[in-house]
Formats: C-alpha cells, sequence, structure tokens
C-alpha cells in the first residue's frame, strides 16, 4: 500500500510541482504556472518552434481570451521543464522562459542560455468597457538597460534608438502602429493587444498645465492670449492652456467675436505668452501639437520657426526641455490658424532606470499576452516575427519600377493621356494610379464609376495594360447610406452608425452622410469584398490602393468621441480592436483575390497597418505628409523603422502630399499654374519647391517603392519640372538609374520574402558591431551593398555621412575609397544623393527599360566592387505568378576573391517557365577613382552563361 501511494505521489510531481511556492502544471505544448502572487493568477507558456516562447498572463482564468487577430502560427516544438528554487524553465532549442512560483516574473534566455530579456514588473487592470469587464495590461523589462530598441511600426518623429522614448501605438493617417520591437541584443518581443498601446512612458501626455504651473503675463493662472485679425488686436485673454487640439475644442473655446473668423477671409494670428515651471527638476519631454503655421520659443530660443501642416492633419512635434525645480521660464507660442488645430503637451520626467527599459502598456483586452523571440540577429528577430504573423508574399516584380499618382486623375482621358506622355517621352513606367472620386458624388461605397468622367472603365483597364503599365484604384471602407452596399452591409449589423446618428457630413460637395464598415469577421469581410468584386475587381485592375484604414471615421476627433465612432464590433466593443482595423480590411482583400486570382501575386497598398498587415500582400505609405523639409527628413527613418517592423515594402509620397500656399499658385518662373489657386509665392518659394522635390524624388529612387503623389501642384515629370531643365534632366536620370538597378531591388525584394531582410535597411542590420551606426537617422542601407544619404535641407550641397565600421565604401559618383568608421562631409550638389557602394559588393545591373520585363534577356552589367571579398545572390521569377511558391524560381551564386581578382559565377539553381536560359553577363571591376555612375556601357570582360559555372579574372 505504502509503495503505491509513493508512486502516484511520484507520478503526480511528473506533472504538478509545488513545494513552498505556487504551482505548474504541463499542458501540452508547454506549461501553466499558479504564482503564489503577482498580476496574473494564472501563466500559461506555449511553445512556438525552438526559438519563440508565447505568454499569455490572466487575472481570472476563467475569463474568455480575445482571439489573436496578429497571430497566424500554432504552437509546436520540444521542449524540457527543469525545477528551479521557487522557479521553473521551460527550455527549446534556442530559447527558455523561467517563471517565478513566488511572483510569476519572467525572465527569457537566447540559444546561449544568456538572460536577455528579464520582466521587472507586470500589471493586469480590471476596466469596464461599454459596461462590460475587461482588463488594461503593462509590462516592463530589463530596467535600465543601455540596449538599442528598434520597431513600433511608422512614425513621424525622426527616431531610430528607441531606447528613452515614448511612442503611442494609435493609427493616425501618418502614424502607424504595429506592437513589435527589437534589440540590438538579438532578440524580439511581439505584444499581441490590439487596443491602443504606450511603449516607453505607460502615463499618456497631457495638455501643459496637468503637470506644469503655467502663469499669464499679468501672474495669473495661465498664458496670457491675444488674438490678431489683418495684424489688429482684437482679444487679450487669460487662458487655461493651449487646447484646440480635437474639432470639439473650437466650439467651446473659440472666441465668438466674428472678426477671428478664419473662414471669414481674415488673416488671424494667436500669440500665448506667459511662463511656466514645475516642482519636478530634469529634462521634461514636450509635444507641439499643431497644423497651420506655429512657433515655439522658450526663454528666447526658438524650438520651432513656423513650422507648417495642413490645418486638417495636425501632427506632434517632439521636444525636450531641462527645468530647474520651481524655476519659471518664459514661454512663447504664435499661431497663425487658417482653420487648423494646436495644443501643447508634457510628460513629467522619470527616474532613468524607468526610462531606459522595455515598456508596453495598453488600454483594453483579456489578458497579458506577448511573444518573445530569441534570435541570433536583428534580421533574425523579424523572421521570428514573420514566424508568427505570416512572412510578406512575393510582389509582383512590376512594383518595384515606377508608379506616377496625382490627388485625382479626374477623368478616364486624364489618367490615359498622362500614361501617353509617358512613353511619348520615353520615360519608364510600370503602374499608374486612379485615386478617388471617380464614382458619382453622392455614390462613395458604390464602387460605381460616374459614366460621363468614366465612361468605359473596361477599355481604361484594357488601354493601360496595352501601354504595358499596369494600374491600381483607390478603394475605401467608406460608405454612404444611400447606397446599396451600405444597405446590405448595415441590415447584417456590420455598419457603424453612429456618425450618421449624430448626422456628420464629410467635405465632398454639400456633404453627405457617411460611415465605415467593420471587418472583424467572416461574414463582414466576404460581403465587402463580394460587393468589390461586382463594382471593380472583374474589370481587372492590377493593384488596391486601400485608403483611410485607420480609419479616419471623422478628423481631428478626442479618443473618447472616436471609440463611440468604431463600436460595436462583431469582437466587441471598439476600444479592443482600436488599432487593428487595416489587418481586417486588407485581409477582406487579399482571401477574396486569393480565391479568384489563385496564381497571380496581388498588390495592396494600405494608409494603415497592424502585426501581420505584411501576410496580406500588403504595403504602407506614410499618409498625408507635406512638403516641408523637416518632413523630408522625417521619411528616412520612418521607412527603417517600417521594414524593421516586418514590413519590407514601404513608400511615400515624393515632395509630400500637401504644400504650403507659398508653393500654390502662379508659378511665377512660368513652370505651371496650379489650377487649385490660393497661392502666394515668390520666385524663391517656387525654386525652393522645385528644389525640395528633386531632392525627395532622388529619395524615392532609393526608396522599397518608387511612387510620386500629391495634391495641389502636379506631380508628373512635365509638370513640375521645365522643359529642357536641368531638374527635368535629372529626374529622368534617376527614374532611369532606378531601373539600371532592377536585378539588384528585385533580388533584394526577394531576400525580404525568403530571408526576413528589410530593404530599407538601419545600420545595424548589416553592422551590428558598430555603436556609432546604431542611432543613425538619416542615412540607410538600400539593399545590404548601397549606403543612402539623402539630402534633407534647402540649398545644402554637402552633408555629413556616417560610414560604418567593418567596410570600406565607395563613392558611386566618383570612386573615391572611404574608410569605415568615421563621419565626413560629402559633397552633395544638387544633381545628386549621396551614394556609397560596398567594398566587397557586386552589384548585378540591366539596361534603361520602359518597364520591368522590357528586355528580360538583356545583358547584366555585374559591378564588382575589390577591396574585399564578396558574395551575392542573383534571383529570378517569372514576377508575376505565384509559382515561386513551389519553387519555380533560380538563383545564381556569386563570389569575388579579392587576393586573386577571381570573380566566380556558380551554376544556376532552380528553373521557371519563361526563363532566360542564355544571356550575357558584362563585368565590371570598381577599384578607387573608378565611378560606378558614369559610363554604364563600359565593362571589362563579358561571358556567356547558360547556366554552369564561370570564372571571371580581374585584369
Amino acid at each position: 500500500m505504502k509503495l503505491c501511494l509513493y508512486a502516484a505521489a511520484v507520478a503526480a510531481a511528473l506533472m504538478t510541482s509545488s513545494a513552498f511556492a505556487g504551482s505548474y502544471t504541463r499542458s501540452d505544448n508547454g506549461i501553466v504556472v499558479k504564482p503564489d502572487s503577482g498580476a496574473a493568477k494564472e501563466i500559461r507558456l506555449e511553445l512556438v518552434g525552438d526559438s519563440i516562447i508565447h505568454v499569455l498572463g490572466v487575472d481570472d482564468p476563467t475569463r474568455q481570451q480575445l482571439p489573436s487577430l496578429m497571430a497566424v502560427v500554432k504552437p509546436e516544438g520540444a521542449f524540457t521543464i527543469t525545477d528551479g528554487k521557487d522557479t521553473v524553465t521551460l527550455k527549446a532549442a534556442k530559447a527558455s522562459a523561467q517563471v517565478s512560483l513566488v511572483d510569476g516574473r519572467m525572465r527569457f534566455f537566447n540559444a546561449k542560455n544568456e538572460p536577455v530579456l528579464v520582466e521587472e514588473q507586470s500589471a493586469i487592470t480590471p476596466v469596464t468597457i461599454e459596461g462590460k469587464p475587461y482588463v488594461a495590461t503593462r509590462a516592463q523589462f530589463n530596467k535600465g538597460t543601455s540596449e538599442v530598441f528598434y520597431g513600433l511600426g511608422q512614425h513621424q518623429n525622426a527616431q531610430m534608438n528607441l531606447n528613452g522614448e515614448d511612442v503611442e501605438l494609435r493609427q493616425h493617417n501618418m502614424d502607424i502602429g504595429i506592437p513589435f520591437v527589437v534589440s540590438d541584443r538579438n532578440y524580439g518581443l511581439l505584444w499581441d493587444n490590439n487596443s491602443v498601446t504606450r511603449f516607453g512612458n505607460p502615463i499618456r501626455f497631457g495638455l501643459a498645465s496637468r503637470d506644469l504651473k503655467l502663469k499669464a503675463l499679468d501672474g495669473s493662472t495661465g498664458l496670457t492670449a491675444k488674438y490678431y485679425a489683418d495684424g489688429k488686436l482684437i482679444l487679450t485673454r487669460v487662458e487655461p492652456d493651449i487646447r484646440y487640439q480635437f474639432l470639439s475644442d473650437l466650439p467651446k473655446y473659440w472666441p465668438a467675436d466674428p472678426a477671428l473668423n478664419v473662414k471669414g477671409g481674415k488673416k488671424v494670428k494667436v500669440v500665448w505668452e506667459g511662463t511656466m515651471s514645475s516642482v519636478e527638476p530634469g529634462v521634461h519631454k514636450m509635444r507641439l501639437y499643431s497644423s497651420d503655421y506655429a512657433t515655439l520659443k522658450v526663454d528666447g530660443k526658438t524650438i520651432y520657426d513656423r513650422i507648417w501642416r495642413q490645418g486638417w492633419n495636425a501632427w506632434y512635434h517632439n521636444f525636450e526641455q531641462s527645468f530647474a525645480r520651481n524655476k519659471p521660464m518664459k514661454l512663447y507660442v504664435e499661431w497663425e490658424p487658417a482653420g487648423g488645430m494646436i495644443s501643447l503637451h508634457h510628460s513629467n520626467p522619470e527616474p532613468a532606470a524607468d526610462r531606459h527599459s522595455l515598456r508596453f502598456a495598453s488600454e483594453a483586452g483579456t489578458g497579458l499576452n506577448y511573444y518573445f523571440i530569441s534570435a541570433d540577429s536583428i534580421q533574425g528577430a523579424i523572421a521570428g516575427y514573420h514566424r508568427i504573423t505570416g512572412a510578406p508574399p512575393m510582389m509582383p516584380k512590376w512594383a518595384y519600377g515606377f508608379w506616377q499618382s496625382r490627388q485625382r486623375y479626374e477623368t478616364q482621358d486624364q489618367l490615359l493621356g498622362v500614361l501617353k506622355t509617358y512613353r511619348d517621352n520615353q520615360w519608364p513606367i510600370d503602374n499608374i494610379v486612379q485615386d478617388w472620386f471617380y464614382w458619382p458624388e453622392d455614390q462613395w461605397g458604390s464602387h460605381t464609376f460616374d459614366p460621363i468622367r468614366f465612361p468605359n472603365p473596361q477599355k481604361l483597364v484594357e488601354e493601360v495594360h496595352k501601354q504595358n503599365a499596369h494600374i491600381m484604384i483607390s478603394i475605401w471602407g467608406k460608405f454612404y447610406p444611400n447606397t446599396d452596399n451600405y444597405k446590405e452591409l448595415d441590415a447584417k449589423g456590420y455598419m457603424w452608425r453612429r456618425n450618421v446618428e449624430l448626422g456628420d457630413r464629410d467635405w465632398v460637395g454639400k456633404g453627405h452622410l457617411n460611415t465605415h464598415y467593420s471587418p472583424y469577421n467572416q461574414e463582414a469581410r466576404d460581403i465587402y469584398y463580394r460587393q468589390m468584386k461586382k463594382g471593380l475587381v472583374n474589370y481587372g485592375f492590377d493593384a488596391w490602393w486601400m485608403d483611410n484604414t485607420e480609419p479616419d471615421v471623422r478628423s481631428n476627433t478626442s479618443p473618447e468621441e472616436f471609440d463611440e465612432l468604431i463600436t460595436p464590433t462583431q469582437m466587441g466593443p471598439g476600444a479592443l480592436v482600436h488599432n487593428a482595423y487595416a489587418l481586417m480590411n486588407t485581409q477582406a482583400m487579399y482571401d477574396g483575390l486569393k480565391v479568384d486570382q489563385p496564381d497571380k501575386r496581388q498588390f495592396i497598398l494600405t494608409r494603415s497597418g497592424f502585426a501581420g498587415v505584411q501576410r496580406n500582400a500588403a504595403a504602407l505609405w506614410s499618409g498625408d505628409v507635406v512638403g516641408t523639409w523637416p518632413n523630408l527628413y522625417d521619411q528616412i527613418s520612418a521607412g527603417v523603422q517600417t521594414g524593421i517592423s516586418g514590413v519590407p515594402n514601404w513608400t511615400h509620397d515624393i515632395g509630400g502630399y500637401a504644400q504650403e500656399t507659398r508653393f500654390l499658385g502662379k508659378d511665377v518662373a512660368g513652370l505651371q499654374e496650379n489650377r487649385s489657386g490660393g497661392g502666394n509665392g515668390t520666385v524663391e518659394d517656387h525654386r525652393e519647391w522645385r528644389e525640395l522635390n528633386q531632392r525627395w524624388w532622388q529619395f524615392g529612387a532609393f526608396s522599397p517603392l518608387f511612387r510620386s503623389h500629391g495634391e495641389g501642384v502636379k506631380r508628373e515629370i512635365n509638370e513640375i519640372s521645365p522643359e529642357g531643365s536641368p531638374m527635368r534632366a535629372n529626374m529622368v536620370w534617376f527614374l532611369q538609374l532606378r531601373y539600371r538597378l532592377m536585378p539588384y531591388i528585385y533580388s533584394a525584394a526577394a531576400d525580404s520574402h525568403y530571408e526576413s531582410a528589410p530593404i530599407m535597411r538601419g545600420l545595424a542590420l548589416d553592422f551590428p558591431n558598430d555603436a556609432k551606426g546604431k542611432d543613425v537617422k538619416d542615412a540607410y542601407m538600400f539593399g545590404k551593398s548601397i549606403l543612402v544619404a539623402p539630402v534633407y535641407r534647402y540649398q545644402a550641397t554637402s552633408r555629413s555621412v556616417y560610414f560604418p565600421a567593418g567596410a570600406d565604401w565607395y563613392n558611386a559618383y566618383t570612386g573615391e575609397k572611404v574608410q569605415g568608421g568615421n563621419s565626413q562631409t560629402v559633397a552633395a550638389p544638387l544633381d545628386q544623393i549621396p551614394l556609397f557602394v560596398k567594398a566587397g559588393a557586386i552589384l548585378p545591373t540591366g539596361p534603361v527599360t520602359q518597364y520591368v520585363d522590357q528586355k528580360p534577356d538583356a545583358p547584366l552589367t555585374l559591378y564588382v566592387y575589390t577591396g574585399a571579398n564578396g558574395r551575392y545572390g542573383l534571383y529570378e521569377d517569372d514576377g508575376v505568378s505565384n509559382g515561386y511558391q513551389k519553387g519555380n524560381f533560380t538563383r545564381i551564386a556569386f563570389a569575388y576573391n579579392d587576393k586573386t581578382g577571381e570573380l566566380s559565377i556558380g551554376a544556376r539553381t532552380g528553373r521557371y517557365d519563361g526563363m532566360v536560359s542564355k544571356r550575357s553577363f558584362r563585368v565590371r571591376f570598381i577599384k578607387p577613382g573608378v565611378s560606378t555612375l558614369k559610363d554604364f556601357d563600359t565593362f571589362d570582360a563579358e561571358v556567356s552563361y547558360s547556366g554552369q559555372p564561370l570564372t571571371v579574372k580581374r585584369k
């Protein structure tokens, strides 16, 4: 009997441990821990492969968990369980997690069994949303760390190293939140929560008066506000804050004096003056939220000088300010409103150890839910993210050609005329775009064309295809309630009715009632796609521009107002899924297209995104950014962070979507007349506009997707550059260079699918041991060989460039060789964007073509950069089908031995229908002093290649 009891006890011990602390139980794919104390009553750990561990902490084990929208992976993998002193460890081949049985705190280890992520604290706090119980969650790791963090999506604040930064993940026209962060310690953390989430300080920024003591000029509490109209002082009063952040603020706070009606043609100016002080000494974080023109000064020092955004699309401008305890500093803010917004925000300083840690905090959910990803590189961590959320499929090859767009082509003939202009001038182009409002005015959401302006959509598509181009069309999740599509979705309960019930009207014509559909179940998405198929898909459009996918149901609403507009959903209150709309909306199109066009590669461009959006053949763009030099600068880090966040295909509106009025109107240099009117620009203003566009165009040529778009000034080459001008010649030259580089670009695109390699790469990815390069915000690698340093200052003809250590670099224009690990001021005349190629690189190039596959069998020139050994893999497939998923593609490996001077061309592996079996390779060895970008037809040797290994010797 005693023996039986002992055996039973041993058997039980194999399943459950409960000595002096909490207990754990083995599950099919991990363990379930019940600690004695801590935020979670139960912690569920599951293994995903050999390097990823999923963690779910719950305050109530009976609470039904919200299904993950971002994760598509299933738990699997071999593991062992090890008991420690008051701990239990789940260990796989390349990752392990140790849980305290006392308080539930976690420690995560890499393949070398080194602790890389250590939990400091976490919280699961009950919250009530729309009368139902949910939880807010937060966790802090690696307190006081000096490691470097990247990711979190696309943001507009020139942030590279995110350690010490505060980033709110709340989808916006220009701001894309992806709750995935990567460390230079080679791990990643994916935070599985769809609600508004903050990285860094969990306390949201507040209006300045929340934390600061504001004093007006007369000594009273607040700031002195002076309102001017046409230069005349109309009103002086004391206001508690600068607080025109939301549309609802204007009727509450704006003066009633008719003289200050900005729509009445008056030139209005507001000046706020006073002092600000704090009981908290140290470095404070502050943000000026503004549109139209704004200037900010602190103690006489100008922080921002006449910064500008279009009125309806304000955004934050971050800065840090040192405060001494209770010492007042003068504050001066000047604003020239033309219908825009402004507010001043503040966040108190934190202890350095807290500020420099990895922290996430979410407003709503059902549990503390995240994935730890162990890797041996930053790129390996991105691969882990793709394993969880889905890999980006191969985009069609033509997507990497040039895109011409405009807000908007008003007629069918107008679009076709633009395409004809490009073809007639032999300007390479692969894609043209039909933006919004092709439908009848009162039929948004009908997915039909205005028969007067677009009499034959089928012919439109066919004519574009006849000219060897592709066409993308804008589609929305927005509907007018008078459309049949709205009525069908509404009958199922899939329309958000609140905006219609409130009577809110949009800006089209007289204004129309409108709202968005809710895509949070399969039936809603199926209906949306079926309606789209009937109205648009069957015409044969090649790509889908899914605009307004935040979604911006009504611009400039407060968070509380917005939550009312996006609820209910099929998954519960809108607050639960606040950030996931673009993921679900793109899935609606992608899933439908895969069924109807199973062997065709898809392309979706979406203004917002979320974790997993890349699996829906989705590219992101940076929204309605503006044509200013600071906004051009912001795009560099925005694109790099998007790639590290797992979305390799990214683009931006070349020139900025919207422009200041000084860039509009009659072009005094005789270039064009802007038909939107209202401009007041000088000769110098228009000179600056053209230079900004030229510099932005150069940056666009070295972006993952090369796309020109905007409102106001037309963006076609012939519209923004005078005939015969150096600007036009330079634009065409860079356009042709993009096509010359297509073999290199397309191979980089393939690497993004097969290897999780971003196309636009932060320096840390390729030079992980170079500490100086880890926070470079204004340069990046384009592919793994080309260092790009855009020019983002007016009239600049040089700029400083940091050259990553661990390589030597060739100036692509002069051939000058530069040693890595230092900064140099390099020449940047107006017709050049600084470009450098890594020694040892092998760069495949082709001829100038009018579209990407015009000459598939043309000779390829291999540029070999001497001075170091190098390797490269050329990728080719048919560019349009999904055959690559079945292995229908080829690779050709190249290797250069600098000591022997030999380039080895390896045997071709793989095959696909239409493959070029024989072609010429021309080889050019680049030595110091030899320019890459001159004499494109010059080469040192030419060989005929039919798939067998070859060797080319440097002379």
